[in-house]
């Protein structure tokens, strides 16, 4: 399926590894210029040649938001932002947690989406096809224990889509939320692992009980979470924005 996103101008955050490589090496393959952040320098030089990036810790707002104009006017403009970066936060019960481990997981998980929409939105008022794609998470719909900070940074990011798709609809900007469920790589087995140790069990338990919950009883791919963006990013996604879209297998609860 041609998608029409050849020449389309995209920035990712956190394009260098995971998912957010995923959404990158996608783009890249519909014919699209992106530009990337990440804080892995190591793994930014490893993309394709081509590829715009910077080293960027998200939780250093003016670096992000220079980032994102910076590369806006390099590119010419701007037709997707794709707000990807993330952290697990810590994993414990409210009284265990520390203000500062707190702090940084709301500032990495949604604070920077402020920051980068209101870089953008400028660029993404001269676009035709203009879409923000926000990464949220199931944790964003159903909560999730011993991880109340990322939780609540994820439902964060939800209201925030909502409220942008409609303040940002009179310009023809849409904008969406996705929800991974259990997605497969590094990060997950360290969420389990830091599940499994937090309750004394072990790490096959733990990922036995994840699927528990979930009627396809599978790791959803990074593939899968870029396909839904590039979607979204393409004129056959024009009338969606406003929507927390998830994929995550039809998880009921995430423990």
């Amino acid at each position: 399926m041609d998608l029409q996103l050849a020449g389309a101008r995209v920035i990712v955050t956190a394009g260098a590894g995971g998912i957010g490589r995923a959404i990158v090496d996608a783009f890249l393959e519909a014919g699209a210029t992106v530009a990337t952040c990440d804080i892995d320098g190591e793994a930014l030089a490893s993309l394709p040649p081509g590829v715009a990036s910077e080293v960027v810790d998200v939780a250093d707002h003016a670096a992000l938001g220079g980032f994102v104009e910076g590369m806006a006017r390099r590119m010419g403009g701007l037709d997707c932002l794709v707000n990807n970066a993330g952290i697990a936060g810590p994993t414990g019960r409210i009284e265990e947690l520390d203000v500062a481990d707190i702090e940084r997981c709301l500032s990495v998980c949604l604070t920077s989406q402020f920051v980068t929409i209101g870089r953008a939105v400028p660029f993404l008022r001269d676009s035709g096809n203009a879409s923000i794609a926000n990464i949220s998470s199931l944790a964003g719909r159903l909560g999730f224990r011993l991880r109340s900070p990322y939780a609540a940074a994820k439902w964060g990011v939800v209201g925030l889509t909502k409220s942008m798709a409609i303040e940002l609809g009179p310009d023809r900007i849409r904008v969406n939320a996705v929800l991974p469920g259990l997605v497969a790589g590094d990060r997950q087995r360290r969420v389990l692992e830091a599940r499994a140790q937090a309750r004394g069990i072990s790490f096959a338990q733990a990922e036995t009980e994840a699927f528990s919950y979930t009627s396809i009883r599978d790791y959803v791919t990074p593939q899968q979470i870029a396909d839904q963006i590039l979607f979204l990013a393409s004129p056959r996604g024009r009338t969606i924005s406003g929507q927390a879209l998830s994929v995550c297998g039809d998880t009921g609860m995430l423990g």
